[in-house]
């Protein structure tokens, strides 16, 4: 499932919020050091970004198997919409082996047919809570005929040139990150870190916020 064990926080901090405790947010980061080696890595050789200048990449390494990018979506999903503006996010499922490249097929097919809005989180849901393995083509086709998709449209997209470069381009950035396990988040090709490394998913935000006014600041 994945090459390290991640703790999440998430719960813990709906916990303390109820309580009326203090809760750390991403924002906070401007206001904490954090320290390579610890709570990230800096890649020894940068990778190449797609951010137009003046925007930082950062990406997610996700897997929609894995219980704890499950546990975490919901987080990720609502920073995104508060993060910086010069942020260019985007999501890359990765592939530890051949058994997870179907669902990164299910992914760029999904984002090529401008259905991510529509389905992504469903399809956590399908994995996650209603049980079904969705990690073989045929599976992936019969869920996907019950979500009101034009199947002919999917499979086609499914078993095209674009797709299968999409996912050898997320293998080569996976490998390229170095990346242990997921979820986990690149920065500006430059920069890695995980739940391991700042001790949870919330830090990880933070971590990332960090970084990227490292990168503003050159």
């Amino acid at each position: 499932m994945k090459r390290r064990e991640f703790s999440l926080s998430v719960a813990s901090a709906a916990t303390a919020a109820a309580l009326g405790l203090p809760v750390a947010t991403p924002a906070l980061a401007q206001a904490r050091q954090f320290k390579e080696g610890k709570d990230y890595v800096k890649l020894g050789k940068p990778v190449a970004t797609e951010a137009p200048a003046g925007k930082v990449e950062v990406i997610e390494f996700f897997w929609y198997s894995c219980p704890h990018c499950n546990t975490f979506e919901p987080s990720f999903e609502a920073w995104l919409k508060a993060a910086p503006k010069d942020l260019q996010v985007r999501r890359v499922p990765v592939a530890f082996n051949a058994s997870f490249v179907p669902q990164q097929k299910l992914y760029y097919t999904l984002e090529g047919m401008g259905k991510l809005p529509e389905l992504h989180a469903r399809v956590f849901r399908a994995v996650h809570v209603e049980r079904q393995a969705l990690n073989k083509d045929e599976l992936i086709f019969d869920w996907i005929a019950k979500q009101g998709v034009d199947m002919a449209k999917f499979k086609e997209v499914y078993g095209s040139f674009t797709v299968a470069n999409q996912v050898r381009k997320a293998s080569q950035l996976q490998e390229a990150y170095q990346v242990e396990g997921v979820p986990s988040m690149g920065v500006a090709g430059r920069y890695y870190t995980d739940g391991t490394m700042a001790g949870n998913m919330q830090n990880v935000l933070q971590v990332v916020e960090y970084l990227a006014g490292v990168v503003r600041k050159g």
